[in-house]
């Protein structure tokens, strides 16, 4: 019996050793279809049975189905389920007696049903399909699986339809199915459907061999029968398509220079279009350049022929011209009209245009045949005869048609004569400078000019002379040119010896002379053939006053500044001139001193004056600087931060460089020396009306004082504190009497509950009820202001409130 019970004992322990040695099942998904699971897990010591169960995830506890392995299986299926259902799956170690040993569980979601055929298979190009299907319930996207009988299959995941499927070959006949993918994997394909790509596009090439035709070329494309080419002509509504078997096809009757677009597709032996070619670009030549003109142009003494011609709007791109003459001349262009050069007198051209294209070259213009200017006349001569007439004669020029000889007088003016002969009569006037010259014209236009005469009579006393003073010690002398002069000598009338210009510009600046004075200046005329003309008349002018001197000021306010000066003048007005950063300040009079009023304060002013008489403006006075009190602030603020500390601020007061602000009352003064806009003021006593004072200080030192209207710090808070329990779960808060005219209220913040009480003016107590005892409270007594705010600097006192007696600890 003994040895027995040692037996049991040592059964059970090294059982119980295993159990202790081995650790629990586990399980996973190996996969899922819409109807089977197949799940693997680890063996289990001393199982003889495995028992997998399913239920839905919204029923764990309802089983759905189950299914028993052997003790060597550790993978097996469950079927009987629904598509795109989450499931929980348990799978339990038994033993002989079907006792659970061990389980574990796993869920996941069963694949979706196999779905409809596809709708509808259609061709986008040559290389893609266009695939429409009915979206299957559940699934988060789809796989649409294409093959052929060569070998060729391919899988492309798409999120709807319609699908795009693309990456195929050209005329190509495939099969296609469909699967559904929810997160559990895919479905099984559909029945398959079958598919055929088109024929790809034609590679066309096109060319224009005239400016109203256009040959579209391609090479053959396998299989096909039959080709659709389309022309579209830019900026139209017109779109023709012809059918051709053949490779190539000429379109006759299109418009000259204009733009075409071009394009191809073709046709399989089912009466399918395959996939369309791109659209090629291509323009006919341009058409012959019209209305051709030409016309003689000079470039300096280079001469040329212009040739130009009417440009059609509609033409399309950029055309170049090329222009020939049959003189070895040639010139280009892309507007409508250039330049063949150089070219001489009395030639004859045979002139040729052309238009280009990117399509090529147009028909030549018919040719224009032109005759040259002729050759200029030579050998003038000029003949004076009886006082004030002249003759011009000169050679006769073979194939000039008539003569025009040109007589440029001096004054800009100019005469001219038109002849046959080889002379021409005209009057000569003194003081004047002569410039002739003569032309031969035919049809093609004027000949080159040749050399010119020069004729030139004794210069004329200058006219509209002006004597200006530009400063104390100069004059300006400024005169129109006269006719003949070449130089121009300017001197002060009684000191002839002296010439103080001598310069062919009509303008003479005299310096260094007195200011206030009077100058007599006379300007001569000259020139190399005749000399210079000494009968012309003087011309008095006055210099400019002279610059005032030793600048007094004297500050009579603090707006107002006195200004006095020496004076050294025949007879002047003077103007004082205070000139600051953002304001300037005048005052004139014809003494030796005025008042400047209105000056801004916190500004700088520079102070000079200026003399000012019928001949000018004398030089300013050395400047003086003076500095006006700074400016008050505009706005100010005080704001209390504590019970006994304020902050007060201020806007920006122009000139001021540091400030002293003050706070007044009946009980003393607070204040503070900064150069910011603001400060924090202590020893503030509560509930007293402050006067406010700011000291506004220059960097001078100037300074202004100002002040602003009252400040009133916040009302006393009350002290001596003290909570007492009342009856009826009430607590009376009281304090010490503060003899306010405001109300007064108590504030108890708990953790879980908070109270008020507010007391009236002149109370000192006040109860709160229905207190919760037992519990710690923050306790806040603060008068209320007029607006009925609470004042924020008192202090909070921390109470426990408790349930025996009266007793309140703090």
């Amino acid at each position: 019996m003994g040895a027995l019970k040692w037996l049991i004992f040592l059964v059970f322990l090294n059982t119980y050793s295993q159990a202790a040695a081995q650790s629990g099942i586990k399980v996973s998904v190996f996969s899922a279809t819409s109807k089977t699971v197949i799940l693997r897990w680890t063996s289990y010591s001393g199982a003889v049975t495995y028992k997998i169960s399913a239920a839905p995830l919204s029923s764990p506890s309802s089983p759905v189905s189950f299914v028993m392995f052997g003790p060597n299986t550790v993978m097996g299926s469950i079927s009987s389920l629904s598509q795109d259902v989450e499931y929980i799956f348990t799978v339990q170690a038994l033993d002989g007696t079907q006792t659970v040993l061990s389980f574990a569980s796993t869920q996941t979601l069963t694949a979706l049903d196999i779905m409809d055929p596809i709708k509808t298979v259609k061709p986008k190009d040559s290389r893609t399909f266009m695939v429409e299907f009915n979206p299957k319930t559940g699934a988060t996207s789809y796989i649409i699986r294409a093959e052929n009988t060569n070998g060729f299959f391919r899988e492309d995941t798409v999120s709807s339809s319609p699908a795009e499927i693309g990456n195929l070959d050209p005329y190509t006949e495939y099969r296609l199915s469909i699967m559904a993918v929810n997160n559990a994997g895919r479905s099984q394909p559909s029945s398959p459907v079958a598919a055929k790509t088109v024929l790809p596009p034609p590679q066309i090439s096109t060319s224009s061999p005239s400016n109203d035709s256009i040959i579209v070329t391609w090479p053959p494309v396998a299989h096909a029968v039959q080709y659709t080419v389309s022309i579209y002509k830019f900026d139209s509504n017109t779109k023709e398509k012809y059918n051709t078997t053949n490779t190539n096809l000429t379109f006759p009757g299109l418009d000259a220079g204009r733009l075409y677009a071009i394009q191809s597709s073709a046709w399989d032996p089912e009466g399918r279009d395959g996939e369309g070619s791109l659209y090629v670009n291509q323009t006919t030549r341009p058409p012959t350049p019209s209305s051709v003109s030409v016309s003689v142009v000079m470039s300096g003494t280079l001469a040329g022929l212009s040739v130009s011609w009417e440009l059609n709007k509609e033409v399309h791109g950029a055309v170049e011209y090329h222009v020939t003459s049959d003189k070895n001349l040639n010139c280009n262009s892309t507007s409508n009209s250039c330049i063949l050069s150089p070219v001489g007198c009395g030639e004859i051209h045979t002139i040729h245009t052309t238009a280009s294209n990117k399509a090529g070259p147009s028909q030549p213009s018919s040719p224009v045949l032109f005759i040259t200017f002729p050759c200029a006349p030579e050998s003038l001569t000029l003949e004076e005869s009886p006082k004030g007439n002249c003759t011009l004669t000169w050679n006769n020029v073979p194939y000039a048609e008539r003569y025009e000889a040109f007589v440029k007088i001096g004054d800009g003016t100019e005469a001219t004569c038109n002849s046959t002969s080889n002379n021409c009569t005209y009057q000569c006037q003194c003081g004047y400078t002569y410039l002739m010259s003569v032309l031969a014209y035919n049809q093609a236009g004027s000949s080159p000019e040749w050399k010119m005469l020069n004729y030139t009579t004794v210069p004329c006393c200058p006219d509209s002379v002006s004597v200006s003073a530009v400063s104390t010690d100069t004059l300006v002398i400024t005169w129109n040119a006269s006719q003949g002069a070449e130089l121009y000598e300017t001197r002060v009338a009684d000191t002839f010896e002296v010439t103080l210009c001598n310069d062919t510009a009509p303008v003479c600046a005299l310096s260094g002379l007195s200011c206030d004075s009077s100058y007599t200046v006379v300007v001569t005329p000259c020139n190399e053939i005749s000399g210079c003309n000494q009968a012309c008349k003087s011309h008095t002018r006055d210099t400019a006053p002279c610059t005032p001197t030793k600048l007094i000021l004297n500050s009579k306010t603090s707006s107002i500044v006195g200004v006095s000066w020496t004076a050294n003048n025949r007879a002047a007005n003077y103007t004082v001139g205070a000139d600051g950063e953002h304001a300037r300040r005048t005052c004139t009079t014809s003494g030796d001193s005025c008042n400047i009023t209105d000056l801004p304060c916190g500004s700088s002013f520079e102070i000079s004056v200026t003399a000012t008489s019928s001949a000018g403006q004398s030089l300013p006075s050395y400047s003086t600087s003076l500095e006006t009190e700074p400016c008050c602030p505009v706005n100010l603020t005080a704001v209390q931060v504590t019970q006994a500390m304020s902050n007060v601020s201020w806007s920006h007061a122009e000139g001021a460089k540091s400030f002293i602000t003050s706070l007044t009352s009946p009980r003393g003064k607070a204040l503070c020396h900064t150069q910011d806009t603001h400060c924090l003021i202590g020893c503030i006593t509560c509930s007293m009306n402050y006067t406010v004072t700011i000291e506004a200080f220059s960097m001078s030192g100037r300074m202004s004082s100002c002040t602003y209207q009252g400040f009133s710090s916040s009302p006393c808070c009350p002290s001596g504190i003290k909570l007492y329990m009342l009856g009826s779960n009430s607590l009376g808060v009281y304090w010490r009497s503060t003899a306010s005219s405001l109300s007064t209220t108590a504030e108890m913040v708990g953790i879980s509950s908070n109270y008020t009480c507010i007391a009236s003016p002149g109370k000192n107590s006040c109860v709160v009820k229905n207190i919760q005892s037992g519990g710690v409270y923050h306790v806040e007594v603060a008068p209320l202001t007029p607006e009925g705010s609470k004042v924020l600097f008192c202090p909070i006192r921390l109470y426990s409130v408790t349930c025996s007696g009266s007793n309140i600890s703090s």
